[in-house]
């Protein structure tokens, strides 16, 4: 069977930046299991694994483009320090969601200065050609609830965003942020390390 629109799709896969250097691997984990189709993986590879047949092997390097998109300057700002409200020891690497007026966005620390505190809106692989070394395991139909649902049910890495596609999902797969619960300035918001929760030029809200 060949991998089509709505085909339940199982790969292992080795992800490689422009330099060769690993950035993660399924292969001596779980594999992915994905909704070909709809969105579950960045559109560079969803195309490259356009139909491919179970036990085919394939590498194929994409363009930024394809995969998370141009780097963008305007998602890069500085936001005051106590838009943060009590979170303690900010440092760089750490991620929030950042309220801003086109709603919440994730954002990642790159700098911490004496009253402010520099935020990158970017996918941490935005701006990068990106190789994927790919082995396709098996290649089904979803079932209805599956289809119903847009991802799939059981079996390996079941992510509702799928690995590689820039979605959130626990494992942070290809960047992606965890969420808990656990409540962030201005209450109820989904936060790894916490919220910033300022809005307009200091909310990373741009999309260049």
């Amino acid at each position: 069977m060949q991998i089509t629109q709505n085909s339940a799709v199982t790969i292992h896969y080795r992800l490689t930046d422009a330099k060769g250097q690993l950035i993660e691997s399924s292969f001596d984990a779980d594999p992915l299991v994905y909704l070909h189709g709809m969105g579950n993986l960045i559109p560079g590879l969803e195309k490259a694994l356009e139909g491919k047949t179970q036990g085919e092997q394939l590498e194929v390097t994409i363009d930024c483009e394809d995969a998370y998109g141009p780097y963008h300057d305007g998602l890069r700002q500085e936001v005051p320090l106590e838009a943060f409200g009590d979170i303690q020891d900010i440092v760089p690497g750490m991620r929030f969601i950042a309220e801003t007026e086109m709603g919440q966005r994730p954002v990642q620390v790159t700098d911490v200065l004496e009253s402010s505190v520099v935020v990158d809106g970017n996918h941490p692989l935005a701006g990068q050609s990106l190789t994927f070394a790919v082995e396709v395991l098996e290649v089904r139909e979803a079932t209805a609830e599956e289809l119903a649902h847009g991802h799939i049910h059981g079996g390996g890495h079941d992510h509702e965003g799928g690995c590689c596609g820039g979605h959130d999902h626990e494992g942070g797969c290809c960047g992606g942020e965890h969420h808990h619960e656990d409540g962030c300035c201005g209450g109820g918001h989904h936060e790894e390390e916490g919220c910033c929760g300022g809005s307009g030029k200091g909310g990373c809200g741009c999309h260049g």
